[in-house]
């Protein structure tokens, strides 16, 4: 299995209004439930105004479109991350699974999963790929 990472930094905060996010940045997560509503975007979007914030993560994602039979990828991963006590912050949208670690996490992270048997992409390689 395939993990590209994700060439910046991220932040997590908890926002007043969906209004605060710039609509037009490469990338971001809303989480919305009864009682707040979340961000996770790259650390230089993050609005001005927030309730609460948690800079300094880094993130990855699984390659490719995970089709919703797939059962125990994320388990798997996260379970390697957890026996080396690397805590994780997960996200998932239709096509695939993000997965966080606090920034000094990062390298021993990728290390751990790459001797775990997964093919580590940096974000560098991701954007030289894309572009041939």
């Amino acid at each position: 299995m395939i993990l590209e990472t994700l060439p910046y930094d991220l932040t997590v905060c908890k926002i007043q209004s969906i209004a605060d996010i710039d609509p037009g940045a490469d990338i971001f997560f809303i989480g919305k439930t009864d009682d707040e509503l979340s961000l996770v975007c790259r650390t230089q979007d993050t609005p001005e105004f927030t309730e609460e914030r948690e800079d300094g993560w880094r993130g990855f994602r699984i390659a490719g479109i995970l089709d919703f039979s797939m059962i125990g990828i994320l388990s798997k991963l996260t379970a390697i991350l957890a026996d080396h006590q690397i805590g994780v912050f997960v996200m998932s949208t239709y096509n695939t699974d993000y997965v966080l670690v606090k920034k000094e996490n990062f390298g021993p992270a990728l290390n751990v999963l790459g001797k775990s048997g997964y093919e580590v992409r940096t974000g560098h390689d991701n954007r030289q790929k894309e572009q041939n």
